[in-house]
């Protein structure tokens, strides 16, 4: 098990990313989140940056003092407790996908899971990034000559 846990950690490595903004302005537009529940491209690429800074293998562990209560993955920082399936958490899985997924390049499953979390709950809500630093706020300037 120790052995798949390196092997899988050096998948991640080697498909790594870290977005520039408009690159992941453009490509999140591609894959239909600019407007997704009324939500603008703008609010969709403040909240990874906060959440990530557009790092495509960004891990968080939550915690409860010393102990890991839930960790949060990828570009979107989406948590095995209810959206994906980790190997050491049983967690909800309503994404329907590994939490590893979560962790490389292809933003594919990632943007699935992100539309699922809109719709299953109070929309970007659910984002603390988003609620502290791009909710009620000018936020134009992440997309900003990107020319879209």
């Amino acid at each position: 098990m120790k052995t798949l846990g390196i092997l899988s950690l050096l998948l991640v490595a080697t498909n790594a990313k870290i977005y520039e903004r408009c690159e992941l302005a453009r490509t999140l537009k591609d894959f239909g989140l600019d407007g997704y529940h009324g939500y603008s491209l703008a609010n969709w690429i403040c909240m990874a940056y906060f959440e990530s800074r557009y790092n495509t293998t960004a891990i968080n562990h939550n915690k409860k003092g010393e102990v890991i209560v839930s960790t949060d993955y990828g570009i979107f920082q989406i948590n095995d407790k209810w959206w994906c399936k980790d190997l050491q958490v049983y967690g909800k899985n309503y994404c329907g996908t590994t939490c590893s997924n979560l962790l490389n390049d292809n933003l594919n499953d990632d943007c699935r899971c992100a539309r699922t979390i809109v719709d299953k709950t109070k929309g970007m809500e659910a984002w603390v990034g988003w609620k502290k630093h791009c909710k009620g706020k000018d936020i134009d300037r992440f997309v900003k000559g990107c020319h879209l």
